[in-house]
């Protein structure tokens, strides 16, 4: 069975913390997801470090 992790991140818009549920099973993904508050795409690069970190990096869509 392949684990998840729940992380809190702030939106780089509105600046509101929201949770991301994070796939570990895949190394590195990319997508969009809308923010919880403002609605407004945030892109999510997701990474997971030879340790088994979770490595986050949030921008908004002007940012790619």
């Amino acid at each position: 069975m392949h684990s998840v992790t729940v992380k809190s991140v702030s939106c780089p818009y509105c600046g509101e913390q929201i949770e991301l549920i994070i796939d570990e099973s895949v190394e590195k993904q990319q997508y969009i997801e809308d923010c919880e508050v403002c609605c407004r795409p945030i892109n999510i690069g997701v990474s997971i470090t030879l340790a088994g970190e979770v490595e986050l990096s949030i921008k908004d869509e002007n940012s790619c």
